[in-house]
C-alpha cells in the first residue's frame, strides 16, 4: 500500500548556512494518519513542512540529498502547482497566504489555477466553507476577520485542492484562545468526519494529545523521539531538556509518581484521565470512602 507520505534519508541546507537543517529525516505516516510534530524554535519543523509540498527546494535555493514522496508523487520531480492537489500546508500567518480581495476569490484562485471547471470550483468552495462553517463569509475581505476566521478561511483555501495530506504549521501560534478554538474545532472535524492525512506543526501539548495517533520530536534537524501519545509524553525529562513541555498534568503526575508512587499505571494526557487514575487509588487505600 502507496504510504501517505515517504521521507528517506533527508537533507537540507539553506544557502550561506553552514550546517545542514535537516540531517537524515527518515519519516512514513499511514493514509489517514493524524502525525504531530513538536520541537523548539529552529528545529527544522516549518523547513520539513515545506519539504512536503514541494516548496523546498523549487522556492528556495539550497542543497537537498534524499526523497520526499508525497500522494506517490516525488516531490523532487513535480511542480509546487500539481503537488497541491496531495498536499495542502497552511503556515502559522493566514495573512501571508492571501492573495484575493473577498474570501471568495481567495478560494477559487488554487482550483481555477489548476483548470477545475466552475461548477466544481463552487462544489469544491461550499464545501469547504462547510467544512470550516465560515458560509456566510463568501463576500468579506479577508481582513475584516478575526485571526481565528482568517486561519479557517486559509484552511478552506487549501481544502478546496481537494488534498490527500494537511500540513498545517503552527496554526495556531499568532491566535488568542477563542481563536485557538475555533481552529482546533476545524481540526477535529478534518479527523473526525474526513478521511485527510494531518500533520501538525503545534506546541500546545494538552491539544496535540487529543487528536494525534503519533508524535514525532524534531531536535537540530533530525527526528530524536517517536511514539503514541500515552508513550511519547512519558519521556518528561527528554522533553523538557529539548525544550518542548508535555501536558502539565502529564508533568504533574510525574512527579507526583517520581515523588509518592502516585500513578501506578500510565501517566495521565488529560485531567479526566488524571482524575480516574487518582479517584482510582484512593478507593483502593484501606478505611477510604468507597463512594
Amino acid at each position: 500500500m502507496v504510504k501517505a507520505v515517504q521521507v528517506k534519508d533527508l537533507w537540507w541546507k539553506y544557502d550561506g548556512s553552514q550546517d545542514w537543517n535537516l540531517k537524515g529525516i527518515n519519516l512514513e505516516v499511514e493514509k489517514g494518519e493524524f502525525l504531530a510534530i513538536v520541537g523548539p524554535t529552529g528545529a527544522g519543523k516549518s523547513t520539513l513542512c515545506m519539504c512536503l509540498n514541494g516548496l523546498i527546494p523549487h522556492n528556495f535555493m539550497g542543497t537537498i540529498k534524499g526523497t520526499v514522496v508525497v500522494g506517490g508523487m516525488n516531490t523532487l520531480e513535480k511542480r509546487v502547482a500539481d503537488l497541491s492537489e496531495k498536499v495542502g500546508l497552511v503556515f502559522d500567518d493566514p495573512e501571508s497566504q492571501f492573495i484575493g480581495m473577498s474570501v471568495e476569490e481567495e478560494l477559487v484562485f488554487g482550483p481555477e489555477n489548476l483548470g477545475v471547471p466552475k461548477e466544481e470550483i463552487k462544489q469544491r468552495m461550499d464545501q469547504a466553507l462547510d467544512i470550516v462553517r465560515m458560509k456566510d463569509y463568501l463576500n468579506k475581505a479577508p481582513y475584516e476577520l478575526s485571526g481565528g476566521q482568517k486561519q479557517r478561511i486559509a484552511i478552506a483555501s487549501a481544502l478546496v485542492t481537494r488534498p490527500e495530506i494537511m500540513v498545517l504549521d503552527e496554526p495556531t501560534s499568532q491566535l488568542d484562545p477563542v481563536g485557538k478554538a475555533e481552529v482546533f474545532s476545524v481540526i477535529s472535524e478534518l479527523k473526525r468526519n474526513h478521511n485527510v492525512t494531518i500533520i501538525l506543526v503545534e506546541h500546545l501539548t494538552e491539544e496535540i494529545v487529543k487528536y494525534a495517533d503519533r508524535v514525532i520530536l524534531l531536535y537540530g534537524g533530525r527526528i530524536e523521539l517517536e511514539g503514541s501519545p500515552k508513550d511519547f509524553f512519558k519521556e518528561v525529562d527528554l522533553l523538557k531538556e529539548k525544550g518542548v513541555f508535555p501536558p502539565q498534568v502529564t508533568e504533574l503526575g510525574y512527579l507526583l509518581t517520581k515523588s509518592y508512587s502516585a500513578f501506578d499505571g500510565e501517566l495521565p494526557l488529560t485531567i479526566n484521565q488524571a482524575y480516574e487514575e487518582i479517584t482510582s487509588t484512593l478507593r483502593r487505600i484501606p478505611g477510604r470512602c468507597q463512594k
